[in-house]
């Protein structure tokens, strides 16, 4: 699941933006400004970022600024009621990899973010490797020197998630919002059975541990 970060500091396009991702299997994570994105990004990966020009605080233009500055490629794809070259001019010079002005025909906001994050190859990248361990996100497989496995898709996200932060203690409520969906109608008893099959299966594992931190949650640790 790619996380997509929405910066737009209108609420009600916020929420339609991030509704739309969900629904067509991406991972919406709000921001209401250029500043609360730069917070979101110090906490989460985010694959590919949706941002408006004009918002309080930081604007679109600083923010994308600010990261390409930082060497952060993630695409960026820009939405904005300015619709003259100058604008668009702009937003191309600063970093931007797209542009689209509103009103916004979200079919083709959905097709523009699959295009970008093709044309970043971030699908075939998606690997984590850690000690003799390696996590294949497009097949979701772990592999383990001449063993591989293909996990459940759900199984395969925990891990993924906890091992992209080792040692990040995550809330059951975390991982259910994350990887069920805020919408889900399970409930955390759901994490509890995922992380115990994790457990059975990769109890000989030499690289890493999932540990239960009592009344906080779990987290991944390495061995060794």
């Amino acid at each position: 699941m790619f996380n997509i970060l929405v910066v737009e500091d209108d609420a009600k396009l916020r929420q339609l933006f991030c509704t739309v991702l969900t629904r067509n299997g991406y991972q919406a994570l709000p921001a209401v400004n250029g500043e609360d994105a730069l917070d979101v990004l110090d906490k989460e990966y985010i694959d590919l970022m949706i941002c408006d020009i004009m918002m309080p605080r930081m604007d679109g233009f600083e923010l994308t600024r600010t990261l390409r500055d930082n060497n952060q490629q993630l695409p960026i794809l820009m939405v904005t009621a300015r619709e003259n070259f100058a604008d668009k001019q702009q937003g191309f010079l600063v970093g931007i990899d797209d542009y689209m002005v509103k009103p916004i025909n979200v079919n083709e906001m959905i097709l523009r973010v699959g295009a970008l994050l093709r044309r970043a190859k971030i699908i075939s990248e998606r690997k984590i490797e850690w000690g003799e361990t390696v996590l294949d996100y497009d097949t979701l497989t772990v592999i383990q020197g001449p063993e591989s496995i293909l996990l459940p898709q759900k199984e395969f996200y925990l891990l993924y998630k906890m091992i992209s932060y080792p040692n990040k203690i995550f809330t059951k409520q975390q991982l259910m919002d994350e990887i069920w969906g805020m919408d889900s109608e399970s409930d955390e008893h759901t994490v509890v059975v995922h992380i115990n099959r994790l457990r059975e299966r990769f109890r000989d594992s030499a690289d890493f541990e999932i540990v239960t931190v009592r009344g906080l949650g779990y987290k991944a640790v390495k061995r060794g």
